[in-house]
């Protein structure tokens, strides 16, 4: 039985299981380095990730993005015909994933001379800001929470 001892297990964090999982996916993806990627800054809120796929097609290729999550995929079919003496580039599959925070776009992805360009974009919407008043217990009787707009 595997009993470990996490920040997750305290009952203060009851139904954070999946931020527990996201911790362990993310340290297991920091341990492999193929392939190798760039992560730059375009202007004031756009980023660009660029990763090294030498010898894949386009074809070989997937993209995806599920809840803040960008998983891109790579799995090249083995050429039955050659024959190689050295073989230095590497051909195997690969699944490299990035967590986006909230408020981060794909805008779209570029492919060229063996670079694949994910462009993402920071979205700024500073009119989400508001003021909450806040009622005193004399002054309004407080709403029950089934009686509440929903």
């Amino acid at each position: 039985m595997d009993y470990r001892n996490s920040l997750f297990s305290s009952p203060l964090f009851l139904g954070f299981e999946h931020f527990e999982r996201l911790v362990d996916s993310l340290s297991k993806a920091q341990e492999d380095s193929y392939p190798p990627y760039n992560i730059e800054q375009i202007g004031d809120h756009g980023f660009r990730i660029t990763l090294a796929l030498a010898g894949f097609k386009r074809e070989d290729i997937q993209i995806s993005l599920e809840n803040n999550q960008l998983t891109i995929r790579g799995k090249q079919e083995p050429d039955s015909q050659a024959v190689y003496v050295y073989r230095g580039i590497a051909a195997r599959q690969f699944i490299k994933t990035f967590i986006l925070a909230d408020g981060v776009e794909v805008k779209g992805a570029d492919f060229d001379n063996g670079l694949l360009h994910v462009n993402l974009f920071r979205i700024t919407n500073p009119g989400n800001a508001r003021i909450i008043e806040i009622n005193s217990a004399n002054s309004k009787k407080l709403p029950q929470l089934e009686k509440l707009p929903k």
